[in-house]
């Protein structure tokens, strides 16, 4: 497991990276963040080689695993990330 603060906006946010992301983003989202990582990475190989830009919803993938690893950390967080 690891545990590690960010600095966001001048706030020190918790996140916590442990086997257990999967299973809380899969109970979370109904994805599967291994499906959704490759995606990304797909996305990522297509900019790389057209210059183009992330798409948002590959976006919100960085968004949702930021969520779960904050949550991970920190289970009083706000149940959902308009919230948070």
């Amino acid at each position: 497991m690891i545990k590690r603060e960010i600095e966001i906006c001048g706030k020190k946010i918790p996140f916590r990276s442990s086997a257990t992301i999967p299973r809380l983003y899969r109970a979370k989202f109904k994805r599967d963040i291994f499906k959704d990582l490759g995606k990304l990475e797909k996305s990522y190989v297509g900019t790389q080689k057209d210059g183009a830009e992330f798409q948002i919803d590959d976006l919100e993938i960085f968004e949702n695993v930021a969520y779960i690893m904050a949550y991970h950390a920190d289970n009083s967080i706000p149940s959902t990330i308009e919230e948070w």
